[in-house]
């Protein structure tokens, strides 16, 4: 069985659990801390990032586009179970990869960074620190426009990508799913992306982040109410 490296607070991890769960992938799930810079997780990327998928046959996969774009490859094998990570013709192929990378580079970096990282990570980085406000306050202030913009793209597509479920959705939904672990996200404020993510929550291959708990942090109250 393969073995996928991760986090249950990346969020990059988890886009990935999301899409090898659809594609009807069984890994054994290996928690990795990536703040201890383990001599073996290094040799596996140098880098120090996560998701690290370790297939049964093949050297190590390193990042979530590369997971993905491996797995849209190699999709014969799973093509029975209906989900593709890029879907469509490659006007719509191209339109998935602009929002995943909207949603692991600029939502990154706008929000989960600012909320995620400075609530959780710093906490148990090698040199523990509390949380930057001011970066919080801004995470807060950015997911309002990011929001907004889901609500756009599910007010004009059955899904954010398109027609078909598609990566975009799972990262997107990935991101929110941290946030909302830690009751960040104001739902009542944006109805069109809680609905959109409550279809992508409803979903089977959600099921196992529903499940996850970091020591020190409980999760909202809503967190695993898919009638929320």
């Amino acid at each position: 069985m393969a073995n996928l490296l991760h986090h249950p607070l990346c969020a990059y991890s988890r886009s990935i659990r999301l899409a090898l769960a659809e594609c009807g992938v069984e890994v054994e799930l290996n928690e990795e801390k990536p703040w201890e810079w383990r001599p073996e997780f290094l040799a596996l990327n140098p880098a120090g990032t996560l998701p690290v998928l370790l297939p049964d046959d093949e050297g190590p996969i390193v990042g979530a586009y590369a997971i993905s774009e491996w797995l849209s490859d190699t999709l014969d094998e799973r093509a029975l179970r209906g989900f593709q990570p890029f879907p469509g013709d490659a006007a719509a192929r191209a339109e998935a990869r602009r929002l995943v990378a909207w949603f692991h580079d600029k939502f990154h970096a706008e929000v989960t960074d600012y909320l995620v990282v400075e609530k959780v990570f710093r906490r148990f980085g090698p040199q523990s620190t509390s949380p930057d406000m001011e970066a919080m306050r801004a995470g807060h202030d950015n997911l309002r426009y990011h929001m907004t913009y889901i609500g756009h793209l599910t007010e004009t597509r059955s899904w954010l990508a398109g027609d078909t479920l598609s990566f975009a959705d799972l990262a997107a939904a990935a991101h929110l799913s941290a946030l909302d672990y830690l009751g960040e996200v104001p739902w009542e404020e944006f109805e069109p992306a809680k609905n959109w993510y409550a279809l992508v929550k409803s979903r089977p291959s959600f099921r196992s982040l529903l499940q996850d708990r970091v020591a020190g942090f409980i999760p909202a109250g809503t967190y695993a109410d898919l009638d929320f």
